[in-house]
Parts: C-alpha cells; sequence; structure tokens
C-alpha cells in the first residue's frame, strides 16, 4: 500500500496601510464613521464645551468622545473589551487602560461635548430632489416619543426618572423630531415620563421651519399645542380626537371643511381607509385628520390621507435606534448624569449611520433611502472600527458600498397588530379593529371620504336664556346651555365645553363650569364630565331679578 502525503495548502500573507491619528490619539477613531466626525470637529467641541485636557494624558479627552461612540457600537460589552476593538486593527501600538482608567475617562469627557457633537451633527439630510422627502415644497417632518428606553435599576435613576408603574427598570421619554423621508434626527429631547409628550415637544418647536410639513398622532391633539406649532409657519397634518365637535364653517368639494381650533384656521378631513390584506383578510379604520393646508384643491383630501401613513417612518427610526442598536438592552449608566452622556453618544451614533446611508443613496440618482438598510450600515460600522479602516475615507466609503450592494426591495405596504410580548403592555390584547396576528402585506387600501356631519341648527332665539343685561358671560353661558340641553344624554367633557367657547381657557373654563353647577345650571357626573340639567327657571337664570 502506498502512503501519498497530501501537500499543504497555499499561503498568501496580506498587508495593509492604516491611516490614523499618531501617538496617544490613535486609539481615538470610529473606522469608517470617522469621516463623518472628524478629529477637527471633536477638538472643536472640546475646545468650546471646555472639556479638552490641560495636559496630555495617556487618555485624551478626543479619544474619550470616540470611546463613548464605539460603547453604543458595542452595547453588549464592557469597558475592556470596547476598547480592545478600537485597538485591535493597530497592531499593539497601544497599552490596555484599565476599567477604572476608562471610567474615569468619560466622566473627565462629560455631557456637554456629546450634546453639542449632535447638535452639531442633527438636522434635515435630504435634498430637494430626494424621493419620498417632500410633499409638494414641504419637507415632512414629525413628532413622536418613545419611552420604551430602559436604564439601570439604581437609586439616583429612580430618583430622577421615577419607579416603572409595573415594576421592572426606570424608563426615560425621548422625544424627537424627525425628517420622515430619511428617519435623520433634526432635534431631541429627553427626561421622566411624567412630562408627557406634548410637553417635550414644545421644547422643539424652534426647530420648525416655514418650509415643513408636521406630522403627528392623537397624542398631541390639543388647541394649545396645534396653535404654537402655527405659529412657527409649519404646516401642519395630524390626526385628532373623534369627540372633537369642531364648527363646519365651510364644505369643500372633497368632502372635507373649513373650521377653527384654538383661533387657528383649518380644514378637517374625515375619512375611512379599507385595507386589504394577502391573505384575502381586511379591516377598515376611521380616521379625522386635522391640516392648516386650506387648499382642497391644490392638497385633495385623499392624498393627505395617504400621506398621513408616512408618520410612521418616526416609529422605523426609534426600532433602528432601540432594537438595532441597543438590541432591546438597557443603558449602562448607573446615575443621571451617565444616562444624559450615553443618550447623546447614542443619537450621535444613529444621525451619523444615517448619513451615511443617505449620502450613499444620494450618489446613486433616484434612489430612495428607504431602499438603504440600517442594519448592513451599522454591521459595516462595527466591522471597519474592529480593522481600524476607513479612518480617513474620501468619497462615497465602505459604509456607502455595502448599503449600495445590498439594496432593499421597494418598500411594499404591510400591516400587523400592535402587539408586544409583555405582561404589562398596554398593547397586549389590543386587536380592536380586525389586524392580523402576523405581519401581512397589503394589496389594496381604499380610501372613503366621509362627508362632515350637518351643522347643528340654530335654537330659537325664545329658548336661548339670556341674563338682564346680557354680556360676554351671560352669551357664553347661552351657547353651552344650548348645546347640552340638545344632547341631554351625553357626558361632556371640560375641554369639549371649552372649545365650544372657543375663546377662554381651560382652567377658565373649568371655574365657570363650577359657577354654574352650583347654580344647578348643569350637573357635575363625576371630575371634568358634565351633562345638561332640567330647564333652567328664570329665576336660576336671572336672580338677581327677582320680584
Amino acid at each position: 500500500m502506498s502512503v501519498h502525503s497530501a501537500s499543504p495548502p497555499a499561503l498568501a500573507t496580506l498587508s495593509r496601510e492604516i491611516m490614523l491619528a499618531a501617538g496617544r490619539f490613535a486609539a481615538g477613531h470610529l473606522g469608517g464613521l470617522t469621516p463623518f466626525l472628524p478629529f477637527e470637529l471633536v477638538d472643536a467641541v472640546l475646545e468650546e464645551t471646555r472639556a479638552v485636557q490641560q495636559r496630555l494624558r495617556d487618555l485624551p479627552s478626543r479619544v474619550g468622545v470616540y470611546f463613548l461612540l464605539a460603547m453604543c457600537l458595542f452595547p453588549e460589552v464592557g469597558y475592556r473589551l470596547v476598547w480592545d476593538k478600537m485597538t485591535a486593527g493597530l497592531g499593539g501600538l497601544l497599552p490596555a487602560p484599565s476599567t477604572k482608567g476608562l471610567r474615569d475617562l468619560r466622566r473627565r469627557v462629560g455631557c456637554a461635548p456629546l450634546k453639542t457633537l449632535f447638535e452639531v451633527v442633527a438636522g434635515a439630510l435630504a435634498q430637494p430632489h430626494t424621493p419620498g422627502a417632500r410633499f409638494g415644497p414641504y419637507r415632512t417632518v414629525s413628532f413622536d416619543g418613545c419611552s420604551s428606553i430602559k436604564t439601570a435599576d439604581s437609586a439616583r435613576n429612580r430618583g430622577w426618572l421615577g419607579r416603572c408603574p409595573h415594576g421592572g427598570y426606570p424608563q426615560l421619554e425621548l422625544m424627537t423630531l424627525v425628517e420622515t423621508g430619511t428617519r435623520a434626527v433634526i432635534a431631541a429631547i429627553f427626561g421622566p415620563t411624567r412630562e408627557g409628550e406634548t410637553s417635550y415637544a414644545t421644547r422643539l418647536l424652534s426647530h420648525l421651519r416655514p418650509d415643513m410639513l408636521v406630522l403627528w398622532d392623537r397624542g398631541f391633539d390639543g388647541n394649545d399645542f396645534l396653535a404654537a406649532v402655527h405659529t412657527t409657519g409649519a404646516r401642519i397634518v395630524g390626526r385628532i380626537s373623534q369627540r372633537r365637535r369642531p364648527p363646519v364653517l365651510k364644505p369643500l368639494a372633497d368632502a372635507s371643511y373649513l373650521s377653527a381650533i384654538g383661533g387657528v384656521p383649518v380644514r378637517i378631513i374625515e375619512a375611512q381607509a379599507s385595507v386589504t390584506c394577502a391573505d384575502g383578510s381586511g379591516f377598515a379604520g376611521t380616521y379625522r385628520l386635522v391640516t392648516t393646508l386650506l387648499d382642497a384643491r391644490r392638497y385633495p383630501a385623499d392624498r393627505l390621507v395617504r400621506l398621513y401613513h408616512e408618520r410612521w417612518e418616526h416609529e422605523s427610526a426609534y426600532y433602528a435606534l432601540r432594537h438595532t442598536i441597543l438590541n432591546g438592552r438597557v443603558l449602562r449608566s448607573c446615575d443621571p448624569v451617565g444616562v444624559e452622556q450615553e443618550m447623546w453618544a447614542l443619537l450621535v451614533l444613529y444621525q451619523l449611520l444615517r448619513r451615511a446611508m443617505v449620502e450613499a443613496a444620494e450618489s446613486r440618482p433616484g434612489t430612495d433611502p428607504d431602499r438603504c438598510g440600517f442594519t448592513v450600515a451599522l454591521h459595516t460600522a462595527r466591522d471597519l472600527l474592529v480593522r481600524a479602516e476607513g479612518i480617513l475615507e474620501q468619497g462615497l466609503g465602505t459604509i456607502g458600498s455595502k448599503v449600495l450592494a445590498a439594496l432593499l426591495p421597494a418598500r411594499r405596504p404591510h400591516v400587523s397588530t400592535r402587539k408586544v410580548k409583555s405582561p404589562i403592555s398596554r398593547y397586549a390584547e389590543r386587536k380592536l379593529d380586525g389586524r392580523p396576528d402576523a405581519s401581512q402585506a397589503v394589496t389594496a387600501v381604499t380610501i372613503t371620504l366621509l362627508q362632515p356631519a350637518p351643522p347643528r341648527p340654530e335654537l330659537p332665539a325664545a329658548t336661548v336664556p339670556q341674563y338682564v343685561g346680557a354680556g360676554k358671560t351671560s352669551s357664553r353661558m347661552a351657547r353651552v346651555l344650548a348645546v347640552l340641553q340638545e344632547e341631554p344624554e351625553r357626558q361632556w367633557r371640560a375641554r369639549e365645553i371649552a372649545e365650544l367657547l372657543g375663546d377662554v381657557t381651560l382652567a377658565a373654563t373649568y371655574r365657570q363650569l363650577a359657577r354654574w353647577t352650583e347654580k344647578g345650571l348643569i350637573k357635575r357626573i363625576r371630575t371634568g364630565r358634565y351633562a345638561a340639567a332640567a330647564p333652567p327657571t328664570a329665576a336660576a337664570l336671572h336672580p338677581g331679578h327677582q320680584r
């Protein structure tokens, strides 16, 4: 028997050049994302925020900024492993610091540089010709909040954010203004969930511009918020409550009608959307939208109803932030200062990835940014950081090339029940509109515009009670009593009555309702709910004019 020895496999030696900062600054990089956050910008921000070190340390502040961003890029590992990934491609040039040294580096850098960096890189990214980014002359943007970001369960975090009402980790409320066409973050703010979405969104109104069209859901339905957005010059398309009774001032040809809310001229659109899924199932939902685009011929109602769906791009942005980057993990930091620093770093990283994706799409005319895969961009950035490649790349870069090579197919509409596998989720048992349990492709969407309800008939003058010497107060009371008597079984919210009055605040409405309740003109069912009382007598209406 003869034995043949196998020939050894052929070997190859690969060599490559790495361009990076010199000396102690070598570890300060973000791989292929570094060109979007160059050394000069980081140094300038550190100097502006006075976070630059007074003496040259083994761990300079610039390295600390990139370390914080790399921490968000690798949320699954600890400080030392993050450092090992940043230095893996450097050929052992730098010694490994201790965990305490890296923790001290975080503290020395602080929050201010990361917040300032976010303010520099944040903003809309779409060009005028970018597909899907505009509705007519307006750039579409949206407000939305995310309250599912969890922080470490420490006493200091609980003291700041409060306890989760159902137990578990303290939760942070993140409010952002997002460009829906690219999902880029224009502005952001975060804090305890108890302050509410509208309160946080109001603090971001300075970032709105007259060329923006703002989309929002029912959570932002409020007279004051609508008026505040309108004051900025931006246009509005938002969903409002079905319980509202806006006056029909003028019906329009497309079934919408002109009205007024909080002193703002608006147009109301009521529609039913019927959805047919690929498996043959279907469901329908009713929508009531308010818009400050008053020209029905230029902006038809059915187009605005379909445009409202773009608001869900904001949810995709939060999915990328909360699940694709963090993979549902709890933030590392055990104190409010660390949480704030980590959140700004996370937002900076997210925006850098979006910028790389949009630039890739812009390099190929006609490419919709929706087709660029966030997961592809994220994992390419992680690989390049480990290999220390692309630090000084020019042009499209490796991330852009990878994104273009793996473009997603054109967006297909799909639908699924909003259901979370959690015993404390408010969506756990929500399936009231017939949506399918699993995600389904949508084959058809039918929009049926609903005609406005006929205006309420004017009551005869004899049935409208008035004070002797009628003034503004008596006319207010007359309007409220007339409407409540028209629907005697209905329980009215104080806010709805304030909308009927139109020219008074909610607090003033509560005071007037209390006075009218004491006189027996209306009855209080429970806190904030009122209904018509028995028809008032002349003595009740005119107590100062009895004989």
